[in-house]
């Protein structure tokens, strides 16, 4: 019987095997992850598409022998169908019902398809695991030309930009709103990226939506899209790049609660005492924001893994939370944004920016805390950025400086520097900075 029973094999899965492991070096886990491969990395999937990157020990997310090492019971390319919460035990679909004393519910997001007719033509493709970059290289090779990115959010421009990589493809991105990434950038950074698209050869079309995909001549492949002003574009592929819902299906029927993804308290416990909830799926604090909210990002995955695991073993921590944080390289442009970067309908908030050449700082301020910024061409400060507003320092006497062209950790006050440096030794500096401290091991 396992003690601990992990459903989900990425970065928040991982990190709970990891946690669980410091504290209970005995007690049996089980990993349950309807993907048949071992943990992987998943934003390294764009690499994957361009055959940058094969998928061996390079893209792996951890080491081959860790699950042996870490004494890991795996379920993989198996699905749990259901939870009995009451009887403790996970129901798989094939036909085993593993029982459990702690549960950890690391599952992820799916891809969001809208309702529309023509999504199950041979040529629709989302962009999210392994196996969907895999369908597309195969797409691709196969002899796609054309094809119709639908969302122009961080998964559309992620797949936008491996497609550039394969000659003679003509991609069209639609997004409904007026911009794109308007969930990560503020407007004069879409707008950059925007120019950028446009001068690659891309044909950008905002404010305009999808709905319906064509056939083919002979009706079982893609032929086109139909857009919401009635003009029709001609295509071979569609790639689904909406965004992504928590995958709380299994809270159906459980004393799990759920709003937008599953609720957890500060231990990452949700309403269901002994079942623990991480990452995409979880609603979990934002101590930018001050309330539970989902922030799909691979570190606030893994750190909330880290503090559920701890707590599955006994050994109390707490969540201190996070809040969003994003960074990408495509188009050959360098991005990062954190927190509340466009507070529009804040009235309390402040903005200072600055841009100089190809490089544009911005960042948001709420009674002399630092709430939000956006970087674009230079984000190595993003990891001090974001530190300033975990631990929600004054910056009211050195504000100016947080947009200056030299802005760096010489730029804080002393005491504040030598705080840091004490305290673990090392410097933030970009944007793949953990999201939270909350726990010693963390660390």
């Amino acid at each position: 019987m396992p003690k601990y029973l992990i459903v989900g094999n990425s970065a928040g899965g991982i990190a709970a095997v990891e946690a669980i492991r410091q504290v209970d070096p005995k007690g049996s886990i089980a990993i349950v992850s309807d993907e048949p491969y071992p943990a992987y990395s998943r934003p390294a999937i764009a690499e994957f598409l361009m055959g940058e990157r094969p998928f061996d020990e390079r893209m792996l997310f951890r080491d081959a022998d860790f699950y042996s090492r870490n004494r890991v019971e795996t379920h993989l390319g198996v699905k749990v169908l259901r939870l009995d919460v009451g009887g403790r035990k996970a129901v798989l679909d094939n036909g085993e019902a593993l029982p459990w004393e702690r549960l950890l519910l690391a599952t992820g997001g799916t891809p969001i398809m809208p309702p529309m007719q023509g999504l199950a033509l041979e040529g629709v493709h989302t962009f999210v695991t392994l196996d969907d970059a895999r369908r597309l290289r195969q797409a691709l090779l196969n002899g796609a030309k054309r094809v119709v990115v639908v969302g122009g959010g961080l998964i559309g421009c992620s797949l936008t930009h491996s497609l550039l990589q394969y000659g003679g493809v003509q991609v069209t991105l639609v997004e409904l709103r007026e911009r794109i990434l308007t969930t990560m950038m503020d407007t004069p950074t879409s707008q950059r990226v925007e120019a950028r698209l446009r001068k690659l050869g891309v044909q950008l079309l905002t404010g305009r939506s999808v709905v319906r995909v064509l056939p083919d001549a002979p009706g079982a492949r893609v032929g086109g899209v139909l857009l919401d002003n009635g003009e029709e574009l001609p295509c071979d592929l569609v790639g689904m790049a909406v965004g992504v819902r928590p995958r709380t299906e299994l809270a159906h029927g459980t004393p799990v609660r759920v709003q937008r993804g599953f609720l957890v308290d500060r231990h990452m416990e949700t309403s269901a005492p002994g079942v623990y909830a991480c990452g995409d799926a979880a609603e979990s604090h934002d101590f930018i924001y001050g309330a539970s909210r989902v922030v799909a990002i691979w570190p606030n995955a893994y750190i909330g893994g880290r503090i559920a695991g701890f707590n599955m073993a006994g050994d109390a921590a707490q969540y201190d939370g996070c809040t969003a944080m994003n960074a990408f390289s495509y188009f050959d442009l360098a991005l990062a944004s954190g927190g509340m970067f466009d507070p529009e309908a804040q009235e309390e908030c402040t903005t200072l920016s600055k841009e100089s050449g190809e490089v544009y700082r911005k960042v948001v301020l709420k009674h002399n805390r630092l709430v939000g910024f956006v970087l674009l061409g230079d984000i190595e400060q993003s990891g001090v950025l974001y530190r300033l507003m975990q631990e929600q320092v004054d910056v009211s006497q050195f504000q100016e400086h947080l947009v200056a062209d030299n802005f760096g950790l010489v730029k804080l006050p002393r005491p504040l520097r030598q705080a840091w440096i004490r305290e673990d030794g090392r410097v933030p500096q970009k944007a793949t900075a953990p999201a939270g401290r909350a726990h010693k091991a963390v660390e």
